[in-house]
């Protein structure tokens, strides 16, 4: 079976070649891949082909130290370490059946690994855009949606509260609950991960919206335990708060879909902003390690660095003179 490759492709020839299409042939007719998997094989073999062409080796000579100089090479051309791995993966294949058939003693793949991935920053709103969230108010029919959601947007925001230590508010404290807001206080007492309870303070618009959202859920009948219940009294559910801070974002006309956890990388980034004091982050997000917080010292520099862009005036070079 010989499967179409583009024009601009290099296509391996002679013994090479035979040795890539006898394991696409195994891959396809054996194994049954799926028709695109068929054809990244195609793709990555490909490339290995012209590969170990400019080296002036044939497949079965490659060695690992040709494997790595060829990772290394992707690296520094910008490929992704996950682009990387799906790539050996196609390689370590193709020298697996190579070694079943006995055409080669060794697989020169095997133990060889991608770059390491970068942890992705979390993503976060900036402080316009939740204030735009936190200050919007929906002109809806039903008052009491419009003061729950409200409520749950400001603690969310205001609080770094995790979605399950939300969901788990009761209305008053008691042995049997999971978390509680003690208004008077200004404080929520929460369970977080581990089942280690912490308390963070809560602000004065957090407490004016619960306050609203509390005279709202009075004229509501259902759990009499449960702070955040829905129409029908059942304590919400997190992918319930999901959907509807979802709908929340677009309808206060921010251009990304926002989730829970966003508004606790949110919270997160910008008492640090403000405040610069990595250790009390730590304490307010309930992290065990200091080390899980210090992902927000990136999110924190990258926002100083977008103001230093934006603003100093030697951000920028200026044009040598006669250019442009």
């Amino acid at each position: 079976m010989n499967l179409p490759v583009r024009a601009d492709s290099a296509i391996p020839t002679g013994d090479d070649a035979a040795l890539v299409q006898g394991y696409l042939n195994h891959v396809t007719v054996e194994k049954r891949l799926a028709d695109r998997t068929v054809v990244l094989y195609t793709l990555d073999l490909q490339r290995l082909a012209t590969h170990a062409a400019d080296a002036r080796v044939g497949l079965r000579d490659v060695q690992s130290t040709h494997i790595r100089k060829w990772i290394a090479q992707m690296h520094s051309a910008g490929r992704s370490a996950r682009g990387i791995a799906l790539i050996l993966s196609g390689w370590r294949g193709l020298y697996g059946w190579l070694g079943r058939q006995g055409l080669i003693d060794h697989n020169p793949v095997q133990g060889v690994r991608a770059p390491k991935a970068g942890k992705p920053l979390p993503k976060a709103l900036g402080v316009d855009e939740s204030v735009q969230l936190a200050s919007h108010v929906e002109e809806a029919d039903h008052p009491a949606l419009e003061a729950r959601d409200a409520c749950i947007t400001e603690l969310l925001y205001g609080c770094g509260l995790r979605i399950g230590e939300l969901v788990g508010l009761d209305v008053v404290a008691s042995a049997s609950a999971r978390g509680w807001i003690d208004a008077q206080d200004g404080e929520a007492h929460v369970l977080g991960k581990g089942s280690k309870r912490r308390s963070v303070p809560v602000g004065r618009a957090s407490l004016a919206a619960l306050a609203r959202w509390l005279e709202q859920r009075a004229l509501w009948a259902g759990d009499d335990a449960a702070l955040f219940i829905g129409s029908r009294g059942q304590r919400l559910t997190p992918q319930h708060i999901r959907v509807r801070l979802k709908r929340r974002s677009r309808l206060a006309g921010l251009a990304t879909p926002v989730h829970p956890h966003m508004l606790r990388h949110s919270f997160a980034s910008h008492v640090l902003q403000s405040s610069g004091d990595l250790r009390a982050v730590q304490e307010l997000l309930g992290h065990a390690s200091i080390s899980t917080t210090q992902v927000y010292t990136r999110l924190d520099f990258q926002h100083l660095a977008k103001v230093y862009d934006a603003a100093h005036p030697r951000a920028h070079a200026k044009k040598p003179p006669g250019k442009g």
